[in-house]
């Protein structure tokens, strides 16, 4: 499973892992970074947890990070919720997307 993270996010310039889709997020902060992400005109590809608990605990594994949402640019780990909140107020979301 992490090899195919590793070559999910090597693939994919913005990958969400996060709880449902894009289409229907299936929580708060999950939806909030969709709204962003969104706002901000990034396409972006999403992976969904609920469908795997395998992929749920190996995501956290892969990043040492234990929560959802998380937001990988470019092969490289942005955070979760509050992180991509807290970058896109300042602008800094913006310049990592561009």
């Amino acid at each position: 499973m992490l090899d195919q993270i590793k070559q999910d996010i090597e693939k994919h310039p913005v990958i969400l892992y996060m709880k449902g889709s894009k289409l229907m997020p299936m929580c708060g902060f999950s939806a909030q970074v969709v709204e962003i992400l969104h706002e901000l005109g990034t396409p972006f590809e999403t992976r969904n947890v609920l469908e795997d608990d395998q992929l749920r605990s190996s995501i956290k594994e892969f990043s040492n990070w234990p929560t959802l949402p998380q937001l990988y640019i470019n092969g490289e780990f942005v955070g979760g919720c509050d992180v991509v909140t807290e970058l896109y107020s300042s602008g800094e979301l913006k310049k990592l997307l561009s």
